[in-house]
């Protein structure tokens, strides 16, 4: 053994730890270079995260732009396209990496190919695309102009001489085609008319009762046990109620007639005023909606006398006072006209048992705004205004005809969920075509005429039968 000196021994271990030291850099750059290969081919990733992005687009461009390879008619499409699909691009045109073997020329002219088919399809779809969008701006101002038109003629001829001119054949023509917006509250008002001659005043005197009523229920005071003499405090809390559960549940996507909502105290005073001013009828359900789109037409006040003379017209007085009776005599003078004009749905429903009041009761109560769209309900309510209760029914038929070869095909559950349930997007125009198909004649008989017959009918066979008078 050799003994060395402590000099000796210190060097010694001084360059074992050196060349230690040397061994784990060493490795610690081995493993990034492996990682480097792993993720981008043979370029380390110390030497890669060093170069200047700059650099790297430089690179690119001297690539792209070599003069061994002029552009191509197909960069040059590329190059004129607001939109290019890159990633694509980048797998069919682009050069493949160094590292790969270069594309056979057949390959390449497939490619090119495939991707110019791609451009071509890619720009006739945007060319369609732009047609639709003109072709719905052209209709939109169509559309705008034709209503400028009628507000300027409603405004100025039809409305300052209303008495000598509601009923000529060019406001009719007028009407059908659809009250302007900016309009419609007014000529509604005067179509539906005030017969109960309720003035702004009485409407106050009955949201005053209203509120008052409201008050007493809430702190359970006593103090208008005499008002409505035959109405038990217990119906008119229920009315109450019912109408706040009501109000909730009326145009719901609106968002405006719920509890926070602009509407909401409109539509509740509308209400609660009613159910003061005609005890005997009260609060039904659906009459929230009809509510609901007067006052997106009309004042306060004047929906209020619109609303109450509406509802005093006599199919809505028959359905909201659930007079049975005369509810089954609509179902049967409308049953007339279904089979005089749809006799092939009439029996097949005759067939499935599907009798009217299971789909007509929630569009005559609510006049359609529930069941359609609302500005299809508004033009629906235009017409109503101007032909009276006939229009409801005819309507009814309209939507039957509308939807004839989809019912018949259907058994009794689905028949009675679609007609429960109408399409959102029924298209106003084919409705109203379809409704101007509907002849409201049967045997030389208009509405009015069979209406009145079958209800005398009805109250011969009260006269007749002991069981009906008891």
């Amino acid at each position: 053994s050799l003994a060395l000196s402590p000099r000796n021994a210190l060097t010694l271990l001084f360059s074992s730890y050196r060349n230690l030291l040397a061994r784990k850099q060493s490795a610690r750059l081995d493993k990034q270079n492996d990682l480097g290969w792993k993720l981008f081919g043979k370029v380390p990733l110390r030497e890669n995260a060093q170069k200047d992005s700059k650099k790297i687009q430089k690179e690119y461009e001297d690539k792209a732009g070599r003069p061994s390879k002029p552009p191509s008619p197909k960069q040059n499409v590329r190059k004129n396209l607001d939109f290019e699909p890159l990633s694509t691009t980048a797998l069919i045109l682009e050069d493949r990496p160094a590292n790969l073997p270069a594309k056979p020329a057949e390959e390449a002219q497939k490619h090119r190919q495939q991707y110019e088919e791609m451009v071509v399809q890619a720009k006739k779809r945007e060319l369609k695309e732009a047609q639709r969008r003109k072709k719905q701006l052209e209709e939109r101002c169509r559309v705008e102009e034709s209503i400028g038109n009628a507000v300027l003629t409603w405004n100025n001829e039809i409305l300052p001489n209303w008495e000598t001119m509601w009923c000529s054949r060019k406001v009719r023509d007028l009407w059908w085609q659809g009250i302007p917006p900016s309009v419609r509250g007014k000529v509604w008002s005067l179509a539906i008319g005030n017969e109960l001659n309720i003035t702004h005043e009485l409407f106050d005197i009955c949201l005053a009762r209203a509120k008052e009523r409201w008050r007493s229920l809430s702190t359970g005071g006593s103090e208008l046990e005499n008002e409505d003499a035959g109405f038990s405090a217990a119906d008119r809390e229920a009315s109450l109620e019912l109408i706040k559960l009501d109000i909730s549940r009326t145009f719901p996507n609106l968002c405006i007639f719920q509890q926070g909502g602009p509407y909401h105290d409109t539509l509740h005073s509308i209400l609660g005023a009613y159910t003061c001013y005609r005890p005997d009828v009260g609060y039904v359900q659906g009459m929230s909606f009809i509510a609901a789109v007067l006052i997106l037409n009309l004042d306060t006040a004047d929906a209020f006398i619109a609303f109450s003379n509406l509802l005093n017209k006599p199919c809505q007085m028959a359905f909201f006072r659930v007079d049975h009776g005369l509810m089954l005599t609509y179902f049967a003078a409308f049953e007339v006209f279904f089979e005089e004009n749809l006799p092939k749905l009439f029996a097949h429903f005759k067939k499935n048992n599907l009798t009217p009041d299971i789909y007509l009761i929630d569009w005559i109560f609510t006049l359609y705004s529930k069941s359609l769209p609302l500005d299809l309900a508004c033009r629906i309510w235009d017409v109503f205004c101007r032909d009276g209760e006939e229009f409801l029914f005819r309507t009814a038929l309209g939507i039957l005809k509308l939807f004839e070869d989809i019912l018949t095909k259907m058994d009794f559950i689905h028949m009675a969920q679609f007609l429960t349930r109408l399409p959102e997007d029924l298209p106003a125009e084919e409705l109203f075509a379809s409704i101007a198909t509907i002849q409201m004649q049967s045997r030389n008989k208009k509405w009015a005429q069979v209406l009145t017959a079958l209800q005398k009918d009805s109250r011969e066979m009260e006269k007749g039968s002991p069981a009906l008078r008891h």
